[in-house]
């Protein structure tokens, strides 16, 4: 099963780029728990710790697809390492000042949500460079969307040891200082320096032209809404079955269950058309919410939960396929960022809908949302089902192996997709 990974791993520079991507995320990764943690050390209240998550949040969203956009017109290196400075020096900011006055740490932390590098997009584009063949490329996307869930199972613990061996303000100094450190090791790299992206036609738009990627941003949107709701109507299921300590059980165990499937969809090859299979793939994931209303015994629930996270990896690593594929000309990193801008948005929709609905139906119709949502997020690639599709012979890797710009203009795969 892990012959396709160590193939992938086994390719020059590609360890090295996971890797520093990985750490180079890792602020971004924790910073709203270390947010709330450092704010709870300051004497803060719980208001304030979520308002300035928040604002990171927000300010996150709004960055990465502007940053992934000047990395398409500009290169890696001339905007990742300095957005990744600039994030950091404002996280910085923010441990050394506090909390008091409120808009000079509001401004901080909007700052380094703001000026997050895109180097989960970046990474992304540079696959294809790196790896050349279609086959690994796909498993390489199967790769990083496990490698997320690993990410954002250890960045909280290390944010807690980093708490309980120093301070939360230390957490937050160390994380950036690392983060920094990723994102060098990435745009040193060879494959990040000689990336250039496709020529790109002039339009406001940018990748938000392309009709195809506004499709699946619709269904991840709901997606994310999925995964939201699910770590509210967590909450008071958890209080009733044992507090905190069931809490963390069950968001450990979404991430496991995520880890589980991504790990075996990219250890082995699919046929068909992506389009067809990334249905297939978000219909399991809302068939598998739907036993959380169950809500049996705490075991049970920890089984369930890991059912549920299954098919969550294997359709963020399919849609990245769908993503190459249909990203116009020269935006490539552009379009990763906004997928990834529009689930963490939906991510907060969905936290902010499911409250309502458990103060008023308690935590079985908090379980519903996750199911509601997943179902209309196959409504949507279904009714674009065409749009999605690359008819045979037409499709062109948006990225056009960014290292040759007169290579952008050719097919670089055949359309069958091979995994």
């Amino acid at each position: 099963m892990a012959t396709g990974y160590l193939e992938v791993l086994r390719a020059r520079h590609a360890a090295r780029l996971l890797v520093g991507t990985l750490v180079g995320r890792l602020p971004n990764a924790t910073a709203a728990i270390a947010i709330v943690l450092f704010v709870r050390a300051e004497g803060g209240t719980y208001s304030l710790a979520g308002g300035l998550a928040a604002v990171y949040g927000v300010a996150n969203a709004v960055g990465q697809p502007v940053l992934g956009r000047l990395v398409d017109l500009h290169g890696q290196p001339r905007v990742q390492l300095p957005a990744a400075v600039l994030s950091g020096l404002a996280m910085v900011a923010f441990a050394f000042a506090g909390i008091e006055p409120l808009p000079p740490a509001y401004a901080a932390v909007a700052a380094a949500g703001l000026f997050t590098p895109p180097l989960e997009g970046g990474l992304r584009a540079l696959w294809p460079s790196v790896l050349r063949r279609e086959d690994q490329v796909h498993t390489a996307y199967a790769m990083d969307a496990v490698a997320q869930e690993v990410m954002f199972t250890v960045g909280p613990l290390l944010v807690t040891l980093c708490v309980s061996l120093w301070s939360a303000q230390a957490a937050l100094l160390v994380l950036n200082a690392v983060g920094i450190l990723g994102a060098l090791c990435v745009v040193v790299s060879p494959p990040s320096r000689a990336w250039r992206s496709a020529p790109r036609e002039a339009h406001w738009l940018g990748a938000l032209r392309s009709p195809g990627l506004l499709a699946l941003l619709g269904a991840f949107l709901f997606i994310g809404m999925a995964l939201g709701s699910i770590t509210v109507a967590a909450v008071p299921y958890a209080d009733e079955h044992g507090g905190d300590a069931v809490y963390g059980w069950l968001m450990a165990a979404l991430g496991f269950g995520a880890l589980i499937g991504g790990t075996f969809y990219g250890a082995r090859q699919w046929a068909g058309e992506p389009a067809r299979r990334l249905q297939v793939l978000v219909a399991l994931l809302a068939v598998c919410y739907l036993p959380l209303m169950l809500m049996p015994g705490a075991v049970a629930m920890v089984g369930l939960t890991v059912l549920s996270g299954v098919f969550l990896a294997p359709s963020i690593a399919c849609a990245f396929v769908l993503v190459d594929r249909h990203a116009p000309r020269g935006t490539v990193t552009e379009a990763f960022s906004w997928l990834v801008t529009t689930f963490t948005v939906g991510a907060s929709v969905g936290t902010g809908v499911a409250g309502p609905v458990v103060e008023a139906g308690g935590p079985l119709w908090g379980f519903a949302v996750p199911w509601a949502a997943g179902g209309v997020s196959l409504l949507v690639l279904t009714a674009t089902g065409r749009v999605l599709a690359v008819p045979a012979g037409t499709a062109v890797i948006a990225t056009g192996s960014e290292n040759d710009p007169n290579r952008a203009a050719e097919p670089r795969f055949s359309t069958q997709d091979q995994a």
